[in-house]
C-alpha cells in the first residue's frame, strides 16, 4: 500500500439543529452534531486531540483544542470504525464547523485527519 495511504482516517458528520435547547430571541443556538471516525489505513491509530474551528454568520470564530473526544482517545484497527455525539451553541441561526484530529499511529507515527467543514443551520435559514 502506498505511504499515503498507510495513515489515512475517514472523517463524516452531521449536524441538528436543537430547537427546545435554543432560544433564538437571547441569541442562542445550539447544535448537535454526529461524527464517524473510520481507519482508512493499514495501520492501527489512536486519536489523541482534537482541533475546531467553528464559525457564526457574524465571521466569529471559536476555537477548541482538547483531548480525545467525548472523553476517549480511541484505538482504531484498519478498518475500525468510532462514532460520538456533542454540540455546540452559536450567537447566529448559520454557522459552520471544520478542523482536525491528531492522531498517532502504531508504529509511532503522527498525523492528522481532516475533518471537512460542515454547516449548522437552524432549519428554514438557508436555501
Amino acid at each position: 500500500m502506498a505511504e499515503s495511504k498507510k495513515y489515512e482516517v475517514s472523517v463524516t458528520a452531521e449536524s441538528q439543529y436543537l430547537a427546545d435547547q435554543s432560544e433564538p430571541q437571547d441569541g442562542r443556538y445550539v447544535f448537535a452534531y454526529r461524527i464517524a471516525i473510520v481507519n482508512t489505513g493499514n495501520v492501527a491509530a489512536q486519536l489523541i486531540s482534537r482541533h475546531w474551528l467553528i464559525r457564526d454568520a457574524e465571521a466569529r470564530v471559536q476555537e477548541v483544542r482538547g483531548l480525545g473526544v467525548v472523553g476517549h482517545q480511541p484505538l482504531l484497527q484498519p478498518g475500525e470504525r468510532f462514532e460520538y455525539s456533542s454540540g455546540c451553541v452559536l450567537a447566529t441561526p448559520v454557522g459552520s464547523m471544520r478542523g482536525s484530529y491528531q492522531m498517532t499511529a502504531e508504529d509511532g507515527t503522527q498525523f492528522e485527519a481532516s475533518i471537512g467543514e460542515f454547516t449548522l443551520a437552524m432549519p428554514r435559514t438557508l436555501h
